[in-house]
């Protein structure tokens, strides 16, 4: 395949780009005159604290704003808890007849007085528009109805539910999702202030029986609900994730629904949203369990379409990230994107790069050593706090030992090859990964 071809063309050359410029550089260094590699040590000693002043002002922003958003909710309570006006629960499906039940039956547990289920089938080619069938009719307080239409993508599965809503809220979810039942409890509240267009939830993953996904776990925990929490506080999230989303049916059709040109249309539609002056806040109590990767290929297919999408999306408001004002949330959550999702995990790469083979020119393996220790133990920090914060299992704590310096720098290497292909417009499909049915985790994270 041509696309599968040129990506191992790009490959193979930024590796041997790297191999070469390393390379070039030892030798360099090794037979520089002694004042240029007193420059270099030095050079490299404030590389690296600056670096680790960028590490440490990124994660405790995050920390001390995450902790006061959860501050925040511990004192307000759920004061409001009795406003809960009806609900459309949309399900875009294609090819799940595998998990369709699962994701239906628990959201029919929902603990809410109205809502309805809409089960969107995207032109699947499996029996999922008859398993979804199945489940047609009234159960209790919640009505489920089928749509079926032509495959077009997920977007267009979601436009297809939110036109057919009865009612003025919507939450989106996967098929491969089970939500909690108090989720929708949890979320409308925030509703009763008019300028909030959305909440976004909290995923976890459900699958932890292996040490990828349990690397997963503690990764959606701490580097991706620890940051969303934060957002939270500001009222300014910057992607409402595909598994749990409620949205303000007002909202949606202010910005005209879902676009289909990007790989990430969640975080286009949180732009969107944002851009048009819409507040969009977090909720980790509406909490839905999802499947993460179960092999490193799967994983890198997940994150190589994660970050492409997302670079789409901010490539579309690319002028915004020139003025912050007057759309100034808008200008913080695409400079937040761009920062997290290119120069953070460009930098990171390059950091450990450019100071193994320092260290190793120089004989500093000792400073190495004692970064590697420094930033393990702030990760087993981090992790414990967000851990706790979740009310998680501490069993995930301590596989930050092997986060940042293994899973961490491996999901950055490929989101930086995914930027490459990005900025020279590579071709990619969707791609589809690999399920296997079973129950949620327990409520503590364990199974």
């Amino acid at each position: 395949m041509p696309v599968a071809r040129n990506r191992a063309l790009i490959s193979i050359f930024v590796i041997a780009a790297v191999v070469s410029a390393s390379a070039l550089f030892i030798y360099w260094a090794v037979h520089s005159p002694l004042q240029v590699q007193r420059f270099l040590v030095r050079l490299v000693l404030i590389s690296l604290i600056i670096f680790l002043a960028i590490l440490f002002i990124r994660y405790f922003a995050l920390l001390w704003f995450g902790y006061l958003q959860h501050t925040e909710k511990t004192i307000r309570g759920r004061g409001a808890s009795d406003f809960a006006p009806p609900v459309t629960v949309i399900v875009p499906a294609y090819n799940e007849a595998r998990l369709l039940d699962d994701a239906i039956a628990a959201l029919l547990a929902l603990d809410y007085p109205t809502y309805e289920v809409i089960i969107v089938d995207d032109g699947s080619t499996d029996n999922t528009a008859t398993v979804a069938r199945r489940w047609e009719g009234r159960h209790g307080n919640a009505a489920v109805r089928v749509l079926t239409k032509a495959n077009g993508g997920k977007a267009t599965a979601l436009n297809t539910g939110i036109a057919h809503a009865r009612y003025a809220f919507v939450l989106c979810m996967d098929a491969d999702s089970w939500i909690e039942p108090q989720t929708l409890h949890a979320v409308m509240p925030h509703f009763i202030d008019p300028s909030v267009g959305a909440v976004a939830g909290n995923v976890k993953i459900a699958n932890r029986d292996h040490w990828l996904t349990r690397l997963q776990a503690l990764e959606y925990i701490e580097g991706l609900n620890m940051p969303r929490r934060a957002q939270g506080f500001i009222g300014a999230v910057n992607i409402v994730p595909g598994p749990v989303g409620v949205f303000r049916i007002e909202a949606l059709e202010e910005v005209g629904g879902y676009d289909i040109d990007t790989f990430a249309e969640d975080a286009d539609l949180t732009l969107k949203l944002i851009s048009a002056g819409w507040k969009i806040i977090y909720e980790d109590s509406a909490v839905t369990w999802t499947q993460g990767p179960t092999n490193v290929l799967d994983l890198i297919q997940q994150r190589y379409r994660w970050t492409r999408g997302i670079l789409q999306a901010i490539g579309k408001r690319k002028q915004i990230l020139l003025r912050p004002f007057p759309d100034f949330p808008l200008w913080l959550s695409a400079i937040e994107m761009t920062f997290e999702g290119i120069l953070w995990p460009v930098l990171n790469v390059y950091a450990h790069l450019f100071f193994a083979v320092v260290a190793l020119v120089y004989g500093m393996g000792e400073l190495l050593l004692y970064w590697w220790i420094l930033l393990t133990l702030l990760d087993l920090v981090v992790a414990l706090i967000t851990v706790s914060m979740e009310e998680e299992s501490l069993s995930l704590v301590p596989y930050a030992i092997i986060y940042r310096f293994f899973f961490i720098l491996f999901l950055d290497v490929t989101k930086t090859f995914a930027a490459i292909e990005e900025a020279l417009n590579l071709g990619m499909d969707w791609g589809k990964l690999r399920r296997i049915a079973f129950a949620p985790a327990a409520e503590d994270g364990s199974q």
